[in-house]
């Protein structure tokens, strides 16, 4: 470990022993793995982890998660969050991610008085700094701190520690919410989540990884795989397989996207 990490590190830690105890806003991703396991080497069993559970999180997720804070020794809880009743954020424009987060913080922030915790923290880093992360506006009103990027870690530094501390996901690929891939302007819909994250799965049984399903206006499917793998997916044999699967799902045109995969593609139309 150079001794700028190590001292980001240590910074992390007595950041979080000042707390006293905490919620940790958990995923199941590398961001928020590295911080519970952090919380759990700085507080012990006065950090709880909290996820919330809605129609925007992907099949296997759930399972996933608690499969990490298992691993990580932090106590999970699961609350039920109601963004897909907010009509700001059905309507999914630009700032689909601040109504979200704040639904999210205010369920968290609701179990954690229940739990006597002090303080709600999430994993947001140095590098969301950086990008068009309206979510991060719902953290600043709710008082909910980011203790990564408050030390100054990047997400190399976050899964270089993940890698140090053993975790089994160091090198697992982000995961954003279903919501995340339908473009800005189409309701989000429980509907419209299902057949995207039932696409995804189908794509990943086949061994696409990194994959997205994005959707479009007129149930327009624009799939994203690394450009390695853009070859295969359209060979005539799989792309018949993947076409029929998807139109099954409600699709009505499946589209290759001949850049690759690219993660936040969404957010190219608000940042040009």
């Amino acid at each position: 470990m150079s001794d700028e990490l190590s001292s980001k590190r240590d910074r992390l830690l007595d950041l979080l022993r000042g707390l006293g105890s905490c919620a940790v806003a958990f995923s199941g991703g590398l961001d928020s793995a590295v911080l519970a396991k952090a919380t759990r080497l700085a507080l012990g069993d006065r950090a709880v982890a909290i996820l919330g559970r809605s129609a925007s999180l992907a099949a296997g997720e759930l399972d996933a998660a608690r499969r990490i804070a298992a691993e990580i020794g932090i106590h999970l809880e699961v609350v039920e969050t109601g963004e897909l009743r907010i009509e700001a954020y059905q309507a999914n424009q630009a700032d689909r991610c601040y109504h979200c987060k704040n639904e999210l913080f205010r369920c968290i922030e609701q179990r954690a008085r229940e739990l006597n915790l002090a303080a709600v923290i999430d994993g947001g880093n140095q590098d969301d700094l950086g990008d068009y992360r309206p979510g991060l506006q719902a953290a600043k009103e709710r008082r909910v701190r980011s203790p990564l990027a408050e030390c100054g870690l990047t997400k190399t530094e976050i899964r270089r520690l993940a890698e140090l501390w053993k975790l089994s996901i160091w090198n697992k690929s982000a995961m954003p919410c279903l919501s995340s891939r339908v473009a800005y302007g189409q309701r989000i819909t429980p509907e419209r989540l299902a057949m995207i994250d039932q696409a995804e799965r189908f794509l990943r049984e086949r061994g696409f990884l990194p994959l997205r399903v994005r959707y479009h206006s007129g149930d327009v499917a624009r799939v994203e795989v690394s450009l390695e793998q853009l070859p295969r997916l359209a060979e005539p044999q799989m792309r018949r397989e993947v076409v029929e699967r998807l139109k099954s799902l409600g699709f009505r045109y499946v589209s290759l996207d001949l850049e690759g995969f690219r993660s936040g593609s969404m957010n190219a139309g608000i940042r040009d």
